[in-house]
Protein backbone atom coordinates (compact mmCIF):
# COMPACT_ATOMS: atom_id res chain seq x y z
CA UNK A 1 0.00 0.00 0.00
CA UNK A 2 1.38 3.40 -0.79
CA UNK A 3 0.17 6.81 -0.29
CA UNK A 4 -0.06 6.77 -4.26
CA UNK A 5 -2.94 4.70 -4.16
CA UNK A 6 -5.42 7.26 -2.40
CA UNK A 7 -6.55 10.87 -3.52
CA UNK A 8 -6.39 13.42 -1.06
CA UNK A 9 -8.99 16.43 -2.12
CA UNK A 10 -11.30 19.13 -0.27
CA UNK A 11 -14.34 17.18 0.52
CA UNK A 12 -17.90 18.29 -0.98
CA UNK A 13 -21.56 17.29 -1.46
CA UNK A 14 -20.26 13.89 -3.15
CA UNK A 15 -18.87 13.28 0.03
CA UNK A 16 -21.50 13.66 2.08
CA UNK A 17 -22.89 10.05 2.86
CA UNK A 18 -19.32 9.41 4.20
CA UNK A 19 -19.92 11.20 7.51
CA UNK A 20 -21.55 9.01 9.64
CA UNK A 21 -18.65 6.37 8.76
CA UNK A 22 -15.77 9.09 9.62
CA UNK A 23 -18.10 9.80 13.08
CA UNK A 24 -17.87 6.64 14.10
CA UNK A 25 -14.42 5.78 13.62
CA UNK A 26 -13.58 8.92 15.29
CA UNK A 27 -15.40 7.48 18.59
CA UNK A 28 -14.34 3.71 18.02
CA UNK A 29 -10.91 5.09 17.85
CA UNK A 30 -10.81 7.42 20.73
CA UNK A 31 -12.39 4.16 22.76
CA UNK A 32 -9.05 1.93 21.37
CA UNK A 33 -6.43 4.86 22.71
CA UNK A 34 -8.35 5.52 26.01
CA UNK A 35 -8.52 9.24 25.17
CA UNK A 36 -11.14 12.36 25.03
CA UNK A 37 -12.76 13.35 22.18
CA UNK A 38 -14.79 15.89 21.47
CA UNK A 39 -18.16 14.56 19.18
CA UNK A 40 -18.80 15.56 16.66
CA UNK A 41 -22.49 14.45 15.05
CA UNK A 42 -22.92 13.43 11.18
CA UNK A 43 -25.11 16.47 10.32
CA UNK A 44 -21.75 18.47 11.71
CA UNK A 45 -19.20 17.16 9.93
CA UNK A 46 -21.51 17.21 6.61
CA UNK A 47 -22.08 20.81 6.91
CA UNK A 48 -18.38 20.78 6.60
CA UNK A 49 -17.68 19.21 3.49
CA UNK A 50 -20.63 21.47 2.15
CA UNK A 51 -18.72 24.68 3.35
CA UNK A 52 -15.92 23.41 2.00
CA UNK A 53 -13.90 23.28 5.27
CA UNK A 54 -12.81 19.86 5.39
CA UNK A 55 -10.38 17.63 3.16
CA UNK A 56 -11.14 13.57 2.84
CA UNK A 57 -8.97 10.73 1.27
CA UNK A 58 -10.19 8.13 -0.57
CA UNK A 59 -8.99 4.81 -1.49
CA UNK A 60 -8.53 4.72 -5.90
CA UNK A 61 -11.37 1.69 -5.46
CA UNK A 62 -13.88 5.13 -3.54
CA UNK A 63 -13.61 3.46 -0.30
CA UNK A 64 -12.98 6.21 2.56
CA UNK A 65 -9.51 6.19 4.00
CA UNK A 66 -9.58 9.62 6.09
CA UNK A 67 -10.93 13.27 6.99
CA UNK A 68 -9.83 16.26 8.75
CA UNK A 69 -11.91 19.98 9.29
CA UNK A 70 -11.62 23.27 9.93
CA UNK A 71 -12.97 24.96 12.66
CA UNK A 72 -12.87 28.98 13.23
CA UNK A 73 -12.82 30.39 16.60
CA UNK A 74 -12.94 33.97 17.88
CA UNK A 75 -14.44 35.74 14.64
CA UNK A 76 -11.39 34.01 12.46
CA UNK A 77 -9.11 35.06 14.56
CA UNK A 78 -8.12 31.36 15.14
CA UNK A 79 -8.45 28.20 13.28
CA UNK A 80 -8.50 24.62 14.19
CA UNK A 81 -7.79 21.53 12.42
CA UNK A 82 -9.93 18.85 14.00
CA UNK A 83 -11.32 15.48 13.85
CA UNK A 84 -8.29 13.81 12.30
CA UNK A 85 -8.96 10.22 11.28
CA UNK A 86 -7.46 7.64 9.06
CA UNK A 87 -9.30 4.10 8.37
CA UNK A 88 -7.42 1.30 10.34
CA UNK A 89 -7.18 -0.61 7.23
CA UNK A 90 -5.04 2.21 5.71
CA UNK A 91 -3.35 3.21 8.44
CA UNK A 92 0.89 3.20 8.45
CA UNK A 93 0.57 4.20 4.44
CA UNK A 94 1.28 7.95 5.55
CA UNK A 95 -1.97 9.05 5.37
CA UNK A 96 -2.42 11.28 8.10
CA UNK A 97 0.60 13.23 7.61
CA UNK A 98 -1.08 13.19 4.17
CA UNK A 99 -3.90 15.18 4.75
CA UNK A 100 -2.75 17.30 8.10
CA UNK A 101 -0.62 18.85 5.23
CA UNK A 102 -3.56 19.34 2.87
CA UNK A 103 -6.14 20.80 5.20
CA UNK A 104 -2.86 22.76 6.72
CA UNK A 105 -3.07 24.29 2.77
CA UNK A 106 -6.77 24.64 2.90
CA UNK A 107 -6.99 26.58 6.21
CA UNK A 108 -3.86 28.93 4.76
CA UNK A 109 -5.80 29.83 1.82
CA UNK A 110 -9.02 29.95 3.47
CA UNK A 111 -7.73 32.48 6.46
CA UNK A 112 -4.01 33.53 5.74
CA UNK A 113 -3.85 36.14 8.69
CA UNK A 114 -5.59 33.32 11.58
CA UNK A 115 -3.43 31.75 13.92
CA UNK A 116 -4.03 28.01 13.40
CA UNK A 117 -3.75 25.52 16.59
CA UNK A 118 -4.38 22.15 17.75
CA UNK A 119 -4.96 19.75 21.27
CA UNK A 120 -3.54 16.57 20.67
CA UNK A 121 -2.86 13.77 22.76
CA UNK A 122 -1.20 11.47 19.84
CA UNK A 123 2.51 11.84 19.54
CA UNK A 124 2.72 11.63 15.55
CA UNK A 125 0.44 14.11 15.40
CA UNK A 126 2.44 16.24 17.66
CA UNK A 127 5.12 15.48 15.04
CA UNK A 128 3.83 16.10 12.21
CA UNK A 129 2.11 19.98 13.51
CA UNK A 130 6.32 21.06 14.14
CA UNK A 131 6.94 19.84 10.84
CA UNK A 132 4.52 22.31 9.50
CA UNK A 133 5.74 24.76 11.56
CA UNK A 134 3.15 24.54 15.03
CA UNK A 135 4.98 25.01 18.23
CA UNK A 136 3.68 24.31 21.85
CA UNK A 137 2.29 26.87 23.66
CA UNK A 138 0.02 27.29 26.62
CA UNK A 139 -3.62 27.20 26.67
CA UNK A 140 -3.62 30.67 27.60
CA UNK A 141 -2.53 31.60 24.08
CA UNK A 142 -5.08 29.62 22.23
CA UNK A 143 -8.71 30.94 21.34
CA UNK A 144 -10.65 31.60 24.59
CA UNK A 145 -13.78 31.37 22.77
CA UNK A 146 -16.75 29.89 25.08
CA UNK A 147 -17.73 27.82 22.38
CA UNK A 148 -14.62 26.39 21.56
CA UNK A 149 -14.43 24.94 25.29
CA UNK A 150 -17.91 23.95 25.35
CA UNK A 151 -16.62 21.45 22.53
CA UNK A 152 -14.56 19.82 25.14
CA UNK A 153 -17.27 18.57 27.38
CA UNK A 154 -17.89 15.48 25.62
CA UNK A 155 -14.50 14.89 26.48
CA UNK A 156 -13.57 12.49 28.81
CA UNK A 157 -10.48 14.38 30.44
CA UNK A 158 -13.35 17.34 30.62
CA UNK A 159 -13.60 17.43 34.47
CA UNK A 160 -9.65 17.65 34.46
CA UNK A 161 -9.85 20.53 32.07
CA UNK A 162 -12.22 22.32 34.66
CA UNK A 163 -10.22 21.86 37.81
CA UNK A 164 -7.34 23.37 36.01
CA UNK A 165 -8.91 26.20 35.14
CA UNK A 166 -8.75 25.60 31.85
CA UNK A 167 -4.89 26.23 31.84
CA UNK A 168 -3.46 22.30 31.00
CA UNK A 169 -5.07 19.06 30.69
CA UNK A 170 -3.82 15.95 28.81
CA UNK A 171 -3.55 17.39 25.88
CA UNK A 172 -1.21 19.44 24.33
CA UNK A 173 -1.54 22.26 22.67
CA UNK A 174 0.01 23.54 19.44
CA UNK A 175 -0.02 26.94 17.42
CA UNK A 176 0.99 28.30 13.74
CA UNK A 177 0.93 31.70 13.84
CA UNK A 178 1.49 33.39 10.77
CA UNK A 179 2.70 37.14 11.79
CA UNK A 180 5.08 35.07 13.76
CA UNK A 181 6.09 33.03 11.01
CA UNK A 182 6.80 36.33 8.99
CA UNK A 183 8.88 37.87 11.24
CA UNK A 184 11.03 35.53 11.82
CA UNK A 185 11.17 34.81 8.20
CA UNK A 186 12.02 38.48 7.59
CA UNK A 187 14.70 38.00 10.60
CA UNK A 188 16.06 34.77 8.65
CA UNK A 189 16.08 37.12 5.19
CA UNK A 190 17.75 40.09 6.92
CA UNK A 191 20.71 37.90 8.54
CA UNK A 192 21.48 36.72 4.63
CA UNK A 193 21.46 40.00 3.16
CA UNK A 194 23.46 40.79 5.77
CA UNK A 195 26.08 37.99 5.36
CA UNK A 196 25.96 38.66 1.41
CA UNK A 197 26.82 42.26 1.85
CA UNK A 198 30.02 41.28 4.22
CA UNK A 199 30.94 39.09 1.15
CA UNK A 200 30.52 41.33 -1.20
CA UNK A 201 32.07 43.29 1.33
CA UNK A 202 35.17 41.23 1.49
CA UNK A 203 35.65 40.48 -2.49
CA UNK A 204 36.08 44.11 -3.03
CA UNK A 205 38.83 44.66 -0.52
CA UNK A 206 40.43 41.25 -1.93
CA UNK A 207 40.29 42.67 -5.33
CA UNK A 208 41.50 46.50 -4.53
CA UNK A 209 44.10 44.22 -2.63
CA UNK A 210 45.08 42.49 -5.97
CA UNK A 211 44.77 45.52 -7.74
CA UNK A 212 47.23 46.81 -6.00
CA UNK A 213 49.84 44.24 -6.60
CA UNK A 214 49.56 44.16 -9.47
CA UNK A 215 49.95 48.03 -10.18
CA UNK A 216 53.21 47.76 -7.50
CA UNK A 217 54.34 44.68 -9.71
CA UNK A 218 54.23 46.74 -12.60
CA UNK A 219 56.16 49.56 -11.74
CA UNK A 220 58.84 47.41 -9.97
CA UNK A 221 59.16 45.64 -13.35
CA UNK A 222 59.52 49.04 -15.12
CA UNK A 223 61.61 50.81 -12.21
Amino acid sequence: MHINDFNILVAGVQHVGFAQTIVDEMEASAKVRGTGIAKRSPEYVANKMLEGKAVIALHKDGTWAGFCYIETWSHGEFVANSGLIVNPIYRKAGLAKAIKFKVFELSRTKYPDAKIFGLTTGLAVMKINSELGYEPVTYSQLSQDENFWKGCQSCVNYDILMSKGRQNCMCTAMLYDPEEKKAQEEERLKKITKKATLLERIEAKLRNSLKMVTVNLFRTQNA
